[in-house]
């Protein structure tokens, strides 16, 4: 069984989500989770989005 590591349940039990990551240009798995909101509920428990911001350019006219 691959526990959730959000809840602890079986990812396979609903609809399992997994987070993979590069290192040394290789994909490695770092996370799974039963669904999308144990997901989002990691990343606010987690402070993972803290801070982080996209640069867009939407130009000036």
């Amino acid at each position: 069984m691959t526990e959730c590591d959000y809840c602890g349940n079986d990812v396979y039990g609903d609809e399992p989500v997994f987070v993979m990551e590069e290192r040394e240009f290789r994909r490695v798995e770092t996370g799974a989770f039963c669904n999308y909101a144990c997901l989002s509920a990691y990343i606010d428990d987690e402070g993972l989005a803290d801070g982080a911001v996209c640069e867009v350019d939407v130009g000036e006219e």
